[in-house]
């Protein structure tokens, strides 16, 4: 798979990446969510240079664990 095609994998919408906030807003999608007990659940949010590295690091630890990489599941732990 090519890089655009594992962006296709998610929806996109205007956010703050989470690794690049000095870029302001972006299309971004949601990697995560985090849930302080204090306050409501925030959102994640990842921009395209961020996802296909995620999925890059994803690919490379499903090999050494001997697993199936599925693309589509940045921020998501490995089956």
């Amino acid at each position: 798979m090519n890089q655009q095609q594992i962006l296709d994998l998610y929806d996109w919408q205007t956010g703050v990446c989470f690794r690049h906030p000095e870029r302001g807003v972006t299309n971004t999608t949601v990697v995560g969510v985090i849930r302080p007990r204090s306050d409501a659940p925030r959102e994640v949010r990842a921009c395209s240079d961020c996802v296909i590295a995620m999925e890059d690091a994803r690919r490379k630890a499903a090999a050494r664990l001997g697993v199936e990489y599925e693309p589509g599941r940045a921020g998501g732990l490995l089956a």
